[in-house]
């Protein structure tokens, strides 16, 4: 008797997991509002240098005397002569007017942190991203150590603590610190509610479960998060509006219980039958003791067995001591790389497109209801690995057509293509990242599973210091950008066919478990493969 054996006689689909899936949808606007607030308190608008004469002028009279001046930005009128600017020999700019949209104040242009100060914000979001890099470590390793539960209500309540400090911030060190604060639960918070939701359900609901609710909650979130922007019209009262809900997470506790899987890696059997029980409870099933009793036996006698085996405790590290499992582990932290970069570019490349990136991104962020659907489709026929390669190879290649449209189109007169074109991109690439937390979740055993997604979570983080280089590689040739994403995209796939299929499969728990796991299937066999081969065998 197994884990899943236990928890389909406690309910692995009832009301538990009905409150559980939707703390997790909860999470996820949570997520989604904390993670694009950088983007959305950062637009610059389009503006140009403060004179005088321009007193009074329509938007349109003041870009038409700027036409024949280069950067319009940046360039010191010395006066307007017949409705034509002549740039100033010397002296700096020192206000702008700011084509503001919907009268919204960003931190840009409240600050006024652009031309020699437009690197303020992308310095903040690299210290977002190093805190992201840190928090994912900390809170990874406390999941494994204190409790799922107790490492997300730190990471969550963290998070919203520096996006709440960073609306009081009026200088740039400030404005630094508060983000690397804000960054400590970016993607953390979403990951170990995930992985609390992923050890709750059985195999056959996860899909479902954990898709269908990311889908709906998280598109709600990144949907609404720009009106909600606009509505308010500051980015600091927007940013309350980010981080105070967050406090909601404090009711958890009373709600769900700690992972039971976790609990009895940690040899507390006692407390793990008690979560069971009260999943039991709570789904309105009878579970006589004796059940538990024999489970608990079991599971004693699995680990006093494998203890025989190994001397080594099982530990992140302990997945670079095999051959095997190394080269799994190498794969799925290259794998997140090529993802979360790949993701985060196309998802923060909002601007000169020829619509208001307000409008853009969530117009374009309606995508996630069908990527969830797609996964929830086609995850359980052409399994984990055919759903994560064929993701990575669509978005390849609708990526790699976008950056060209936009190198040849005027975005003015073609403004509905490439928003078009835009949303496709998200699409593919938000199928890829979604799909790959699933999979990665599958093939890591249990007993390391917080601190290896968290660990695999760093090294795509990491890459996130690489967007704003990737995304400047459009100076020299425009469509460069999408280019090389796409490439990333393409070898990405390559590298999935790599891993071992996950679908219909006892996941393993251990170490051990995990060097044993589908040693009989060649990594390079995907489902629909594999069930042609025995209807040939049978029908032979």
């Amino acid at each position: 008797m197994d884990f899943s054996d236990v928890l389909e006689k406690c309910g692995s689909f009832g009301r538990f997991q009905n409150v559980i899936l939707l703390l997790y949808g909860y999470t996820n606007i949570l997520s989604s509002l904390h993670y694009f607030s950088q983007t959305l308190i950062t637009f610059t608008p389009e503006h140009w240098c403060y004179h005088d004469d321009l007193q009074n002028l329509s938007v349109s009279e003041v870009r038409s005397i700027y036409t024949n001046i280069t950067p319009s930005s940046c360039t010191l009128l010395q006066g307007v002569i017949n409705g034509t600017g002549v740039a100033a020999k010397s002296g700096q700019c020192r206000d702008w007017i700011f084509q503001r949209e919907h009268d919204y104040e960003s931190i840009t242009t409240e600050l006024k942190w652009v031309c020699d100060k437009s690197h303020h914000s992308a310095v903040g979001q690299s210290f977002f991203f190093i805190g992201s890099v840190v928090g994912t470590i900390i809170f990874g390793y406390l999941s494994d150590r204190i409790g799922r539960i107790p490492a997300l209500l730190m990471a969550t309540l963290a998070g919203a603590s520096g996006d709440f400090m960073t609306s009081f911030v009026f200088s740039f060190p400030l404005f630094t610190l508060s983000r690397f604060i804000s960054g400590l639960s970016t993607d953390t918070m979403y990951y170990l509610m995930y992985i609390l939701v992923f050890e709750y359900l059985s195999p056959k609901h996860r899909t479902f479960g954990l898709n269908i609710i990311l889908a709906f909650f998280y598109c709600f979130g990144l949907v609404t998060s720009p009106w909600a922007a606009i509505w308010i019209g500051n980015w600091r009262h927007y940013l309350w509006l980010a981080s105070l809900p967050a406090l909601g997470v404090l009711a958890y506790p009373l709600l769900i219980c700690e992972s039971a899987q976790w609990l009895l890696t940690k040899k507390r059997y006692d407390r793990a039958v008690q979560c069971l029980k009260w999943v039991a409870k709570f789904n309105g099933r009878q579970v006589e003791d004796s059940v538990f009793d024999e489970f608990v036996k079991q599971h004693r006698e699995k680990v006093n067995e494998q203890r025989k085996l190994t001397t080594h405790e099982d530990t992140f590290m302990g997945m670079f001591r095999t051959p095997r499992l190394r080269r799994f582990t190498f794969t799925l932290l290259l794998k997140s790389v090529i993802i979360t970069l790949s993701y985060d570019v196309i998802n923060r490349n909002m601007e000169g497109l020829g619509t208001s990136p307000f409008k853009l991104f969530s117009y374009t962020s309606l995508n996630y209801l069908p990527a969830g659907c797609t996964i929830l489709l086609l995850q359980n026929i052409i399994g984990r690995k055919g759903m994560a390669c064929g993701a990575l190879l669509v978005g390849g290649i609708i990526t790699t057509v976008t950056g060209f449209l936009i190198a040849f189109l005027d975005p003015t007169e073609n403004a509905v293509l490439l928003a078009i074109m835009i949303g496709l991109g998200r699409y593919g690439v938000t199928v890829s990242y979604d799909a790959e937390i699933q999979y990665a979740a599958e093939i890591i055993p249990t007993s390391v599973r917080g601190r290896a997604i968290s660990n695999i979570h760093v090294a795509g983080l990491a890459s996130n210091s690489l967007v704003f280089y990737v995304i400047y590689l459009a100076k020299y040739y425009k469509p460069l950008p999408s280019i090389f994403i796409s490439c990333l995209m393409f070898f990405g796939a390559v590298l999935c066919l790599t891993l071992p299929e996950t679908l219909n499969r006892k996941l393993p728990e251990t170490l051990a478990d995990a060097e044993c796991f589908a040693q009989d299937k060649p990594c390079l066999l995907c489902p629909t493969i594999d069930k042609h081969q025995k209807s040939c065998q049978t029908s032979a």
